[in-house]
C-alpha cells in the first residue's frame, strides 16, 4: 500500500510538472502575433493561401486561452499537433525517430554503469595500487575528451579498418532488436561506447570517492569486528550505501540524455530524436519543438520516479510513505 501511494503521488507530481512544461512551451511559442506564429508554422516561404489555411486549421485567430484549452485537450489525447514541414503529425515524427535514441540511451547507460561501478569499486578496495593509479589517469583522459572526438577516434581506429578487412558486423542503417539482435548490437556498439566513455569515467570517480568514505565509517569497522566476510561487508554494507548518490546522479543524467545524444547521433548518422530536434530548431518547426520539449520532460519525470524507488531499495533508512 505504501508503495502504491508513493507511486500515485509521484505520478501526480509528474503530471503537474508535464502540465507546467507544456504550458510554458505553449505560451512561449504561441502567445505572439498571429501572422508571426502562422509564418513559423507554415514556413517562411509559404504562400498567403497556406498561411490562411494554417490559421483556420489551428484556430490561431481565436483568443489565446481558447487555443490553450484546445492544446491541452489535444495533448491529453496524445495529439501533439501537425508539422507542415514534414506533412506528418508530430507524434508520428517522434515515434519514427524514437527507437534509435532509446536504444542509444539504454545501451549507453548499461555500459557506463557496468564499467564505472566495476572500476570504481576495484579502485576503492585497492586504493593507491597500480590499478587505482592507472584508472585515475584513464578517468582524467575520459573526462577531458569531448564526445565527438571519442566517436571519430572509434570510427577511424575500429570501424574503417574492420570494414576494409571485410568484417561487416557494423551494419548500415538502424535495425531494431526485434529485427536482428546481431545487426542491432553491431550498429549500436560504437555509439554505446562513445556515449558511455565520458560518463563511465565520471561514475568511476564518483563510486570510488563514495565507497572510500563509506568504508571508513564506524558501522563498517563494527561489521568486520563481528567476523563478517570482507565480501559481505563490501557489497552488503559498503557498496549498497555508496550507491545512493550514484543513483541520484543517474536520475539526472538519464533525464538529460534525450537532449544530450545529439552529438553521438550526428557522428554515427543515427536518425534519432537529437537530429530531428536540431532540424526543427533550424527550420522553426514549432509543433516538433513543442513535442520534443514535452517528451524530454516526460523522460526526466520517469527517471526521477525510478530513482526515488531505487533509493528505498538501496538505503533502508529511506522509507516510502
Amino acid at each position: 500500500m505504501a508503495t502504491a501511494r508513493f507511486l500515485i503521488r509521484r505520478i501526480l507530481t509528474g503530471l503537474v510538472v508535464l502540465w507546467l512544461v507544456a504550458t510554458a512551451a505553449f505560451f512561449l511559442f504561441f502567445a505572439r502575433p498571429v501572422d508571426t506564429v502562422a509564418h513559423e508554422l507554415a514556413g517562411h516561404a509559404a504562400t498567403p493561401q497556406v498561411i490562411t489555411e494554417v490559421i483556420r486549421n489551428l484556430g490561431l485567430n481565436q483568443p489565446i486561452m481558447v487555443q490553450y484549452w484546445h492544446f491541452l485537450i489535444n495533448l491529453v489525447h496524445g495529439n501533439l499537433g501537425y508539422s507542415y514541414f514534414t506533412q506528418q503529425p508530430v507524434d508520428s515524427v517522434l515515434k519514427e525517430d524514437l527507437p534509435p535514441t532509446v536504444s542509444l540511451v539504454i545501451g549507453g547507460v548499461v555500459l557506463w554503469l557496468i564499467a564505472g561501478l566495476s572500476v570504481g569499486i576495484i579502485s576503492a578496495t585497492r586504493a593507491r595500487s597500480l590499478f587505482d593509479r592507472f584508472s585515475s589517469v584513464a578517468v582524467l583522459v575520459g573526462i577531458s575528451l569531448p564526445t565527438f572526438v571519442i566517436g571519430e577516434i572509434l570510427l577511424l581506429v575500429v570501424f574503417l579498418p574492420l570494414n576494409q578487412h571485410g568484417f561487416r558486423w557494423i551494419e548500415d542503417g538502424y535495425a531494431g532488436p526485434t529485427q536482428s539482435i546481431s545487426a542491432w548490437v553491431g550498429h549500436m556498439l560504437l555509439p554505446w561506447i562513445t556515449l558511455a566513455a565520458v560518463q563511465a569515467a565520471i561514475y568511476t570517480r564518483l563510486t570510488r570517492g563514495q565507497l572510500l568514505d563509506v568504508l571508513g565509517e564506524d558501522y563498517i569497522r563494527m561489521a568486520r569486528a563481528k567476523g563478517l566476510s570482507e565480501r559481505r561487508v563490501l557489497f552488503r554494507h559498503g557498496v549498497r550505501a555508496a550507491l545512493t548518490p550514484v543513483v541520484s546522479q543517474l536520475g539526472v543524467d538519464v533525464g538529460q540524455l534525450l537532449g544530450g545524444v545529439i552529438v553521438v547521433e550526428t557522428v554515427f548518422g543515427l536518425n534519432g530524436l537529437g537530429q530531428i530536434s536540431v532540424q526543427a530548431i533550424y527550420t522553426d518547426n514549432l509543433p516538433v519543438i513543442v513535442g520534443f520539449v514535452i517528451l524530454a520532460a516526460a523522460f526526466v519525470v520517469v527517471a526521477n520516479i525510478i530513482v526515488d524507488l531505487l533509493y528505498a531499495v538501496l538505503d533502508p533508512r529511506v522509507r516510502i510513505s
